[in-house]
């Protein structure tokens, strides 16, 4: 196997002052609320220099602003304003915008060593790690180019970051930096799995590329199943949907399995499954009239959580434990694929009647969570998750930009949506909260004999009422998961998480969402 081009993401130097010509350091971008913040930090000929500019330019606060001075290195002055930051749908990604413009802009006059000055938010506590975060995800070189293109291999050599706030303490800044580093490991890693394209990043070559992701982690387990007569007896579904692409060596599917267990006592433990559809033509209910492009993208669910171990191989957080499941497949059109009106009983024992086939996301995940599921019922504080580019019907309900959170009964009564919530909210990685209700559960019922579940109807779900919720009940019922709720025994918290919307498409590189949440969420009390 040919080395991967594995992602790197550039060393970043907390820098202390920026009054004056640094170096080893090209430009200077600026990202700020107003020329007010930055007054104590810059030499005055800066300031002054600014405000004339200021007068001559109308949208002066809107837009990108570049001028050459001496006082700043590489004599490149790059201010990148946030614009409007206490308006009621103001939000903390203004921050990621303008750091985003800012360090886009001063690679295009070509720089290679940029100093970002961020100088934070009194509303925005988390404005300095979104600007950074931002300015990382400027420097991303997409794997396919990394590989075929080595002159192209780097955008930058490294960053420069300058914080015009005091610290809480000494260690910090540089406590922040690593975190932010590690977060955009992790998304680089859900760009290379998710942007690939369908031959690079086929089930078999994204196994390989796992596989070498993780090789020098003591950390992060691997194990991966690629038999089809182990996925027909454990993972039926899954089975299914992989027999069309399974005469073909280099599509066949592959469960991976990954594993990472902390330092300690473990206090608590996410437990995810993602969808890694690595192309979807929709089966025998084949994509028409021009809807197949894309479908690449299709995997970016497994792509994120293979970002999300990335990240815990990094930071090794202590007291926490988590297992992850890729379920990678390619759903094929052939005479081998599996059909509308099929009969299959998956592994919890549920037998479901296939609707349509293009519907082939919940059934790949189905049974890795019914596996996730009894791993979980012995697992200390467990958090169940399911990560998917699911249905259309989120972005029709929520727009792009924005991860649906579904909770079963445990995780709505432990505010598990709302969690994820606040947690991108603080982060630039925003949420809304969706609900499963009797209808998703009323709607997934099979009405004849022979099956207990509905996979699906036969209209678009972005023309359907409901059709992002009921896919979340379906993976509930279907995986046994609908057993543990509130009234059981052992209740157990479940989250699906539908991306479709937040993942990212064509043709700009996939976004890494929800990773930073998710960080945000399980790992930052235990970084800084």
């Amino acid at each position: 196997m040919a080395s991967n081009q594995l992602a790197t993401v550039p060393d970043v130097n907390l820098v202390k002052n920026v009054s004056s010509p640094l170096e080893e350091y090209d430009a200077l971008v600026v990202v700020a609320s107003e020329l007010d913040q930055i007054a104590e930090f810059v030499d005055s000929s800066v300031i002054k220099h600014l405000q004339t500019f200021s007068q001559l330019h109308n949208n002066f606060n809107g837009e990108v602003t570049v001028t050459i001075i001496d006082n700043v290195p590489g004599k490149r002055l790059i201010y990148s304003p946030t614009g409007p930051v206490n308006r009621d749908f103001d939000d903390v990604r203004c921050f990621s915008d303008a750091a985003s413009a800012g360090v886009q802009k001063a690679l295009s006059l070509g720089a290679r060593s940029p100093i970002i000055a961020s100088f934070g938010s009194k509303k925005y506590r988390q404005a300095n790690l979104v600007t950074l975060l931002a300015a990382l995800e400027a420097t991303y070189v997409p794997l396919q180019i990394r590989e075929d293109v080595p002159e192209r291999k780097t955008k930058v050599d490294k960053l420069g970051f300058f914080i015009g706030q005091p610290s809480p303490d000494d260690s910090y800044y540089e406590k922040l930096i690593n975190y932010a580093r590690a977060i955009e490991c992790g998304r680089a890693v859900g760009r290379d799995i998710g942007g690939g394209d369908p031959e690079r990043m086929a089930p078999p070559r994204v196994a390989e590329y796992v596989q070498e992701l993780f090789s020098s982690s003591p950390h992060i387990k691997v194990r991966i199943i690629n038999d089809k007569k182990q996925f027909e007896k454990s993972f039926p579904l899954f089975a299914a949907v992989n027999r069309a692409a399974s005469g073909v060596d280099r599509h066949q599917g592959r469960l991976i399995f990954l594993e990472y267990i902390g330092e300690g006592e473990i206090d608590t433990t996410a437990l995810l499954v993602g969808k890694g559809v690595t192309f979807d033509t929709g089966g025998l209910d084949i994509k028409a009239g021009g809807i197949m492009a894309g479908m690449s993208y299709d995997k970016c669910g497994a792509a994120n959580v293979t970002g999300f171990f990335k990240v815990l191989s990094e930071l090794q957080p202590k007291q926490f434990k988590a297992v992850g499941v890729l379920a990678v497949a390619r759903n094929n059109c052939g005479e081998e694929g599996y059909t509308a009106d099929e009969v299959i009983t998956s592994r919890a024992g549920v037998r479901i009647r296939v609707g349509n086939t293009d519907a082939e996301g919940r059934m790949v995940m189905a049974d890795p969570l019914c596996y996730i599921k009894e791993l979980a019922l012995n697992e200390v504080n467990p958090h169940l998750f399911t990560m998917a580019t699911l249905t259309g019907h989120v972005i029709r309900a929520y727009g792009t930009n924005y991860t649906a959170a579904v909770d079963n009964g445990p995780a709505r009564a432990n505010e598990t949506s709302q969690k994820l919530q606040a947690a991108g909210d603080e982060i630039g990685d925003p949420f809304e909260i969706s609900t499963v209700r009797r209808e998703d559960f009323a709607f997934i019922a099979d009405h004849g004999e022979v099956a207990d579940v509905l996979q699906c109807n036969n209209q678009a779900s972005s023309a359907t009422s409901r059709g992002h919720q009921f896919p979340a009940a379906f993976l509930a019922r279907v995986s046994g998961l609908d057993k543990h709720g509130q009234n059981s025994n052992k209740p157990l918290p479940y989250t699906h998480l539908d991306i479709a919307g937040s993942a990212g498409d064509l043709p700009h590189n996939p976004t890494g969402r929800p990773i930073p949440a998710l960080c945000q969420m399980f790992l930052a009390d235990r970084v800084f």
